[in-house]
């Protein structure tokens, strides 16, 4: 009932710009746009859908042996990018024989090289829809995304996107080699591959609005309060992010050898704590990865788990006897 009613004010709503194309056409020149400039390859969208669905229909809907590429937005936002196997071996043989094979390749599981091969077509096509989406509401939803890491399955997502509901844009394409890579002059290009893009990402928008739905208190700000908060949005803010510490007595941390372990007491990768350089705790945050870079998820601010606010600090270790007599004598 919910979708229903969701759909219904879609409809229902008067676009920002009359005669604006919207995420269909932007993903449809997007694609084609990607392709050509980045693969030299010519894609065409011989259908386009764009649906409300909840993650657990993406999975069962999606092709087989797809790559899954985790797709990174604003606010934290994750979306998903699936390319079929007819896809993904036509973007590879592009970069690999600079022209597509008479056969298509058997189908086989795509592998961390071939995500790494593609992400420059998926942030090209990605950029190309942002692109597309400036003067429109669609911006807001679609737009900011980029390519983050690869899946070797789909069933992590589960774990990772959190949205109840995601609009989904299935393109079924085929991509054509240019006749300056065909196998020769006298044998016949091969036939089009015929394959699917599969774009997830969450329904509610969390990226930049359009100028057109600015307010108009905000478009007609002060010159002044403008500069200012230019200024002040400069300035650096340095904050550390806390897994966990350990107190030792001195003369066991002067006594430390390479390759000992040191144990973390209530050290967590989903209990981190991010803190300014004065100690002062700030949010709650998850450790996790982005680009290849460690990188941590912003859970909570602090104080916003009641009782829990305020990490309990490691007991303080009782120095072994001889400790204090041998700081002193050190003085």
């Amino acid at each position: 009932m919910t979708d229903v009613i969701r759909r219904k004010i879609d409809q229902a709503r008067v676009p920002l710009v009359d005669g604006a194309p919207g995420a269909d056409r932007g993903w449809r020149l997007a694609l084609a746009r990607a392709a050509r400039d980045t693969m030299a390859l010519d894609l065409e969208v011989r259908r386009m859908t764009v649906t409300r669905a909840s993650l657990t229909e993406v999975m069962e809907t999606a092709p087989d042996r797809v790559l899954v590429a985790l797709l990174d937005g604003p606010e934290g936002g994750l979306g998903v990018l699936l390319l079929s196997t007819e896809v993904t071996a036509a973007l590879i043989e592009m970069q690999t024989l600079g022209r597509l094979a008479p056969q298509p390749p058997a189908a086989r599981k795509p592998t961390r090289i071939d995500a790494a091969m593609v992400a420059g077509v998926i942030d090209a096509a990605l950029a190309g829809l942002e692109d597309a989406l400036l003067d429109e509401a669609d911006l807001c939803w679609a737009g900011g995304f980029r390519y983050a890491s690869f899946l070797e399955e789909m069933r992590p997502l589960t774990l990772l996107l959190e949205e109840d509901v995601y609009r989904v844009l299935r393109a079924e394409v085929a991509l054509r080699a240019p006749p300056s890579a065909t196998m020769g002059p006298d044998k016949p290009p091969p036939p089009p591959r015929i394959g699917e893009v599969v774009l997830v990402l969450p329904a509610a928008g969390r990226g930049e609005r359009p100028v057109a739905a600015t307010a108009p208190e905000v478009a007609s700000a002060p010159q002044f309060a403008q500069d200012l908060s230019a200024q002040v949005l400069q300035v650096d803010a340095r904050l550390e992010a806390v897994i966990g510490r350990l107190t030792l007595p001195l003369r066991h941390v002067m006594a430390l050898q390479p390759g000992e372990v040191l144990a973390l007491p209530q050290a967590g990768l989903d209990n981190v704590v991010l803190e300014t350089p004065a100690g002062r705790p700030v949010a709650f945050a998850r450790l996790g990865q982005h680009r290849g870079m460690r990188a941590v998820k912003l859970a909570e601010a602090y104080g916003g788990r009641g009782a829990m606010a305020t990490p309990a600090a490691p007991p303080r270790p009782v120095d072994p006897p001889g400790v204090e007599a041998d700081l002193r004598v050190a003085s």
